[in-house]
């Protein structure tokens, strides 16, 4: 194989940085280890003209969508705010459905999952997309098995990222994938970026993407919450400190986190737990014991429920890319 033949598709409002992420990454990797099997990397469109993203910059095309043509190696659908004109579009999701018949791999960043749902590419798969976009495409598309946790799902052949920046965990991962670990850790040192965050990382952390809730009283309890996950967290302890019975405590929870109690406070000493695997040397009883699991096995049962992954693996994961100089544990 003398290059890896690598192609992004864009279209009209697709998000820049979905684009740029794919193709500085492995531009990177061409100029920093991997010239003996190159990557060749082609941003296509339809018609051949200029990408006008949703910020309002324009790309140069390289070539036609309608003309390109296989084999290839790598077929990239980017998202955008476009992504409902683009996927509405048949000649645009053809020609996306007749490339992919000719890649070895497959994939899409962001919102450009319901472009290859279109396509019927993700039908009996597991995918992933932004978190905000994924009951519309779990809505629009009930042959796909959405999951909007992850920051990256391959089902087979075909890969789905989650939001914009995922784009450059999955390229890392392409690059891992096609010349090896230590490439994708030199890259990623130049990118001055986190590696690797595991695919199975959740896109979201309570800590930081959830706004605090309105009621006062929610909201003085999930403050409790996170400072005391040892503490008793149960439904009737709150409760009673909230002056109120638990019916009505899970009945304010479900209206305002969209979660009853016992689940919140679950998420919630699973995420610290995250934290203090990636940040501490603590023994695993210890991380439990701090975050109010009983033993180590309960939290190895929660922790693997909620992120697809053990405690241990995902510690070896953060100390890892910390050995590598390549930043902190970054999120949960």
């Amino acid at each position: 194989m003398g290059e890896r033949h690598i192609v992004v598709v864009g279209y009209e409002a697709a998000e820049l940085l979905d684009i740029a992420c794919v193709t500085t990454g492995l531009a990177m990797a061409n100029g920093l280890g991997a010239p003996d099997v190159p990557y060749r990397v082609r941003v296509v469109g339809p018609g051949g003209g200029p990408i006008r993203c949703g910020t309002g910059l324009r790309l140069s095309s390289d070539a036609s969508l309608e003309r390109t043509t296989g084999p290839l190696d790598t077929l990239i659908v980017s998202g955008g705010t476009g992504v409902e004109r683009a996927a509405a579009d048949g000649r645009l999701v053809g020609h996306v459905r007749r490339l992919a018949r000719e890649s070895r791999r497959v994939a899409s960043v962001c919102t450009g999952a319901g472009v290859l749902a279109a396509a019927g590419l993700l039908d009996g798969r597991r995918a992933t997309t932004h978190w905000q976009f994924a009951p519309h495409l779990a809505a629009r598309h009930p042959a796909v098995a959405v999951d909007p946790a992850p920051l990256w799902i391959r089902d087979g052949n075909v890969y789905t990222a989650a939001g914009i920046t995922s784009a450059l965990d999955l390229t890392l991962a392409f690059i891992e994938e096609d010349h090896g670990p230590e490439l994708a850790r030199h890259v990623a040192r130049h990118l001055v970026v986190y590696l690797q965050r595991p695919g199975n990382q959740a896109q979201m952390s309570m800590f930081t993407a959830a706004p605090a809730p309105r009621d006062d009283t929610v909201r003085a309890l999930v403050e409790h919450i996170a400072a005391h996950p040892a503490a008793d967290l149960s439904t009737v302890a709150l409760a009673a400190r909230a002056g109120m019975t638990p019916r009505h405590l899970t009945r304010l929870f479900t209206q305002h986190l969209g979660l009853a109690p016992g689940r919140y406070v679950r998420t919630v000493r699973t995420e610290t737990a995250a934290q203090l695997l990636a940040s501490t040397t603590l023994p695993m009883t210890s991380v439990a014991a701090r975050c109010g699991f009983g033993t180590a096995e309960a939290l190895r049962k929660a922790f693997t429920d909620h992120y697809g992954t053990t405690p241990s693996h995902y510690r070896a994961t953060m100390r890892g890319a910390s050995a590598d100089g390549a930043g902190g544990p970054g999120g949960p």
